[in-house]
């Protein structure tokens, strides 16, 4: 098999070789230590602030979003969501279910959110903003640092899914002024899905220490106090969390976050470039680096997707919803190179010989 999507992801050798091990007993000194070390090397990629704090949750990263709305915000809050997506979507869905007051800054499918458009919402009284950082369902890349001087001007708690752009596109947590980041294991990291990742700056801490949500399984206070002897409230996956302390010193030693980033936007540019010739669109205006958004215009995506998969051995991300037909997704994360994008291009120009492309 070979892994196009954006999760999960092609993990490397020795990843596949640690989830085939026994898994240890993990109210250990030993097991603590490599918790203490995840936390600094996410601290460090993800440029946080000093004070800053990291929340390890065993979820998918939809249980992560969760416990971000739970224990930040309240009914007397006021969010904007910015909603381009079936991920933005996911944050109004959230929402509703713990009756935050909110507003959706709806956008187009595909486009980006220009500086005009968001000052719409300036002086308007709203005390949060959730934003999917790579909305992951278009390939749309919003700008935080746009988003971050929003929000300091107007003293607005920022929260950033990086889910799919965490080590994918350059983000600095410190320089955007973001008090929340999510990510997953599954993603960059290319570990199994089942971990979830909370990055909290100062600003973050405080607010969930104040937090007076009632939950046992997402109160973060928990995680927080936990985490600090390098344990968890509950019992994590801690076969997962391993595979990431590999990971995580992988990345550290070929140059940390800058060069993992690197890495992708050159995976995304040589498979941008190997495809300009077949009859594909682009729907982002303004693409992540992990993930291309295709639009085919000679048939139709989503049996596009069934071929690869059924007759290449090749796997690619479909779309859901009324984008089924119309728009398939490539990934350029995990353990992917430049000859695994010339391998998939041929398979493209093969369905083009046969005439289902």
């Amino acid at each position: 098999m070979l892994n196009f999507t954006v999760g999960p992801v092609m993990a490397s050798d020795r990843i596949c070789a640690i989830g085939a091990e026994q898994i240890p007993y993990f109210r250990t000194d030993e097991f603590s230590k490599v918790m203490l070390e995840n936390e600094e090397f996410i601290l460090e990629f993800a440029k946080a602030p000093e004070g800053s704090k990291v929340a390890f949750m065993t979820c998918s990263s939809t249980g992560s979003m969760e416990a971000v709305v739970m224990n930040c915000f309240t009914k007397e809050d006021k969010v904007l969501v910015i909603n381009g997506g079936s991920f933005g979507q996911r944050f109004i869905e959230l929402c509703e279910i713990y009756e935050i007051p909110y507003v959706s800054l709806d956008l187009e499918y595909g486009k980006r959110l220009t500086k005009e458009r968001l000052y719409e919402y300036d002086n308007s009284g709203f005390t949060g903003l959730l934003v999917n950082v790579d909305e992951t369902s278009t390939a749309v890349l919003y700008d935080t640092m746009m988003l971050g001087e929003f929000c300091e001007k107007n003293n607005i708690f920022f929260v950033c899914d990086c889910v799919s752009s965490f080590l994918a596109d350059p983000f600095d947590m410190t320089k955007c002024k973001a008090d929340v980041m999510i990510t997953g294991s599954q993603k960059v990291l290319a570990c199994p899905p089942g971990v979830s990742i909370i990055v909290l700056a100062p600003n973050g801490v405080k607010k969930v220490k104040e937090s007076k949500t009632r939950t046992m399984y997402f109160d973060l206070k928990n995680a927080l106090k936990n985490q600090e002897r390098g344990q968890t409230p509950f019992t994590p996956a801690v076969g997962i969390l391993l595979q990431i302390n590999e990971r995580l010193k992988e990345i550290k030693s070929q140059g940390g976050a800058d060069a993992e980033i690197a890495r992708v936007a050159a995976q995304a540019e040589d498979f941008r470039g190997k495809i300009k010739e077949l009859p594909f669109e682009l729907v982002s205006e303004s693409p992540a680096n992990g993930v291309t958004s295709i639009h085919p215009t000679t048939a139709n995506a989503y049996d596009i997707f069934l071929k690869l998969k059924d007759e290449y051995g090749i796997w690619i991300c479909p779309n859901g919803g009324n984008m089924k037909e119309r728009v398939f997704r490539v990934g350029h994360i995990g353990a992917l190179t430049h000859e695994d994008n010339t391998i998939l291009v041929e398979a493209f120009k093969d369905l083009q010989k046969r005439g289902v492309l």
